[in-house]
């Protein structure tokens, strides 16, 4: 072992590697018996591509890879489209499920959503080029679609359509619709058929009943997000084909329904929260109560926790905390495990006969397209497997922790220490650490292999991922702990555990960083104007400015998100000045590096540059880098290296670090 300070360890994982390996799977799903899915192409323009893997090697298995890691099937995984075709769409901005497959007549069919445009693309794979099925729009943000289901028998695609009617970005309308295979809706925004007069702000795609005698989709209204409310819609399907009688059979204003789905025998599944946990629900009567969640918070359209199997079993994601994987029988209320080594699966569940796909990862490994056979009970990799890319012995080694925040509250969080195969610290000196605050804010930090963490924590530098009050996946009470108290309580619950680490000797109390993209970003600025804990921060694509963004300055979906997390405007807008860091940046003295993507349309520039204008005439040391083509949140592997290496630098400059080969970030005043 050789002794170097923290923070100047010699690592292999640089940021290029970090960058290329950003990302994950998403949206798996059947096409006849193969299994296709996205995945992310940093090198590529940070793309997403549709991914299939072959099925003439599905019967081979590789051995488990090193560490312990799941079994490998054999098989050829092909990308379906080359650059740019990029299967993304941008309904609510965060997106929605961009792609179906069928076979039709022993020819694969698929119908995606190509982000450059928004159009739905109608594909043979072989057969020339993807042909467009939707109209282009030059209304305020267009046309967009997202949940495609392929109904070859009457010739169309049932979807969601996001239709902008202004200029203004709440100046839009979102309904389920049927769009035809033919093409002819292609340049006629009056082919497409709406499929119901039924009108919600928000919608899901329809989940048509085996017997196609009835549909059933969730739907929410202002000021509500997903997780507060929703309501559960059943209808009928006319002779027309169209969505009759819509009546709510489940859900309300305090009450999220989060997924909706038929079981083989016409029963209705679906996933709520009224017992404070999301627990799965059939016709209405609970299938297995307990105390942690079988969902999670719709981000984006299309999301399954949960796929009935046409045997009466269900395939199901569920955890306090981590998300397992597991097949619940509904008539015993119980749920057997998938073995292996994945502790978090993704809410991308896909079914076909007793074959369930899901994306899983872990500690040591990234995220992988997991298939589970339920007859034989075995587990393995059949896509995006992962493979080390450097010694695993340099990955970070992470602690589940529970700290005791303000009031006794419990705070969850993920320790990763400082870990490096060769190299120790000097007797005494305690190192860095650099508090991680996720996004959402009504989301959570899955614990998982991720190389931006190993990053720093091969360098002698550790990071602690909190779950602060109001993170998903330990029930409503403690996702309800942010009503209103956005900025106090995720700021509290992070220097609760940041100083706890201090004060234990697990961190050096006077080298202290934050840092946190979106609504981290948020809870950064906010700690560095509120707290003197940290020594500096990172704050990445930020909020930083209520009022500006609770009128009209951000995207529909999000636009009343404040309404519960600070309270009514119109009522309490003194709160929102009082809490803005943007209002308040001359009370930052601990230098600070902002990142911003030029193209972000949910926490756009002007938000950065009014922070920037405030803090004019400050001695604070401090970086703005923007990147031009990035939106919210940065997906081209260029932007990445650059982001990560001068968050590196920063903190080398502020701990007085010696880092080898990064670039030295230039901090103004």
């Amino acid at each position: 072992m050789e002794t170097l300070p923290y923070g100047s360890w010699p690592s292999p994982i640089d940021a290029a590697l970090a960058a290329a390996h950003d990302g994950k799977p998403e949206f798996a799903g059947f096409v006849g018996d193969e299994v296709w899915w996205t995945e992310p192409r940093p090198a590529e323009g940070g793309r997403r591509a549709l991914v299939r893997r072959r099925n003439q090697e599905m019967g081979r298995e590789a051995p488990p890879r090193k560490g312990g890691g799941g079994r490998r099937a054999g098989g050829a995984e092909e990308t379906v489209l080359p650059p740019p075709w990029n299967v993304r769409s941008r309904v609510i901005e965060y997106g929605g499920r961009p792609w179906t497959g069928t076979v039709v007549d022993g020819t694969v069919l698929v119908v995606f959503v190509h982000f450059a445009d928004q159009r739905l693309y109608r594909y043979e794979p072989g057969a020339g080029e993807p042909v467009p099925l939707t109209p282009l729009s030059t209304v305020g943000g267009g046309l967009r679609w997202a949940e495609p289901q392929v109904r070859a028998q009457s010739g169309e695609v049932w979807c969601i359509m996001e239709e902008f009617t202004g200029e203004s970005p709440t100046d839009v309308r979102r309904v389920p619709v049927a769009v035809p295979l033919d093409g002819s809706a292609a340049e006629d925004r009056g082919a497409v058929r709406e499929l119901t007069g039924e009108r919600h702000r928000f919608v899901t795609g329809p989940r048509l009943s085996p017997d196609g005698r009835r549909a059933a989709w969730l739907a929410w209204d202002h000021p509500r997000m997903p997780w507060d409310g929703t309501e559960l819609v059943v209808a009928d399907v006319d002779g027309d084909g169209r969505l009759a009688g819509p009546r709510t059979v489940a859900g309300g204003p305090e009450e999220s329904v989060a997924q909706v789905e038929w079981a083989a025998d016409g029963s209705l599944l679906y996933a709520s929260d009224r017992g404070g946990w999301w627990n799965l629900y059939r016709d209405g009567h609970p299938l297995c109560p307990r105390e942690e969640e079988f969902a999670g918070p719709l981000w984006k359209l299309g999301q399954r926790w949960f796929a009935p199997l046409d045997s009466g079993l269900v395939a199901v994601v569920h955890g306090r905390g981590a998300a397992a994987l597991g097949i619940l029988d509904p008539e015993t209320g119980e749920v057997v495990d998938a073995a292996g080594p994945w502790s978090e699966f993704d809410a991308t569940l896909a079914v076909h006969g007793e074959r369930v796909v899901a994306v899983g990862a872990g500690p040591r490994g990234s995220h992988e397209v997991v298939e589970l056979d339920t007859r034989t009970g075995r587990a393995r990799v059949i896509g995006a497997a992962h493979h080390d890319p450097v010694d695993p012995a340099y990955y970070p080694e992470p602690r589940v922790r529970t700290f005791t925040g303000p009031d006794g509250r419990d705070v969850h969080a993920h320790i990763h220490p400082p870990h490096h195969p060769g190299c120790t610290a000097p007797e005494g000196e305690l190192p860095p650490y650099v508090v991680w605050a996720h996004g959402g804010p009504t989301s959570r930090s899955p614990l998982v292999l991720d190389l931006e963490i190993a990053y720093f924590t091969s360098r002698g530098i550790g990071v602690a991922e909190v779950n602060y009050g109001g993170s998903t996946g330990y029930g409503r009470e403690y996702r309800d702990r942010l009503r209103e108290q956005w900025g106090v309580v995720d700021v509290e619950d992070c220097a609760a555990v940041a100083l706890a680490l201090a004060d234990e000797g697990t961190a050096d109390r006077d080298r202290l960083a934050i840092r946190g993209g979106s609504a981290g970003g948020w809870t950064t600025a906010a700690s560095l104007a509120g707290t003197d804990v940290y020594a500096c921060g990172t704050i990445l694509y930020p909020i930083l400015d209520l009022t500006a963004w609770g009128s009209g300055e951000t995207h529909d979906f999000e636009s009343q998100y404040l309404e519960s997390l600070v309270g009514p405007l119109a009522e309490v807008p003194g709160r929102y000045a009082e809490r803005s860091p943007a209002r308040h940046a001359d009370r930052i003295t601990a230098p600070f590096l902002l990142l911003q993507g030029l193209d972000d349309v949910i926490c756009p520039p002007a938000q950065c540059e009014r922070f920037l204008d405030r803090l004019q005439g400050s001695d604070v040391p401090h970086a703005y880098l923007t990147f031009q083509g990035e939106g919210h949140g940065f997906r081209r592997a260029d932007t990445m290296v650059r982001a990560l290496e001068a968050e590196l630098s920063l903190y080398a400059q502020v701990f007085g670090l010696e880092p080898a080969g990064v670039p030295t970030l230039e901090l103004g005043a």
